[in-house]
């Protein structure tokens, strides 16, 4: 006769992930089955709301590249400047004149029309070259 008992063991892995694993045993051998749950339950945990999921990726490095010539043409920056995604206008001399310029220059580069809510949010290079992508995937599916 099979001789069986479980135990099982739940962790929160991150604010969207929940991970259980339940260990059986059969005949005195070992076995781990692991089971990963994306969201919540609201019946489970009443307090947690979770509203919406969305996936974001990083745009393309031809994009950073890009934007990065562009930032570097407006604010009249040497060559040899080194600039990063994480490079922030205003850091590098940029007023809100030099940033409505480094828009109005991406939207000629990238054939693309950046409302004036979405211009003010940017400040950095990778956020300037995600919205790009972001509108020119919303261009190329409408």
């Amino acid at each position: 006769m099979a001789t069986i008992s479980a135990t099982s063991s739940i962790r929160f892995c991150s604010s969207l992930k929940l991970s259980s694993s339940t260990t059986l045993q059969v005949n005195g051998r070992t076995s781990t089955v692991k089971v990963t749950h994306a969201g919540w339950k609201s019946k489970s945990f009443p307090s947690l709301r979770c509203t919406g999921f969305r996936v974001s990726c990083s745009a393309k490095p031809e994009t950073v590249q890009k934007v990065c010539e562009i930032v570097k043409k407006q604010l009249a920056l040497p060559a040899d400047s080194e600039l990063t995604p994480d490079s922030k206008f205003a850091a590098l001399g940029a007023d809100s004149l030099d940033t409505v310029e480094i828009v109005m220059g991406l939207e000629e580069e990238f054939d693309i029309n950046v409302e004036e809510d979405n211009s003010q949010n940017i400040t950095t290079v990778q956020e300037a070259a995600d919205l790009i992508e972001e509108l020119i995937s919303k261009k190329s599916g409408a």
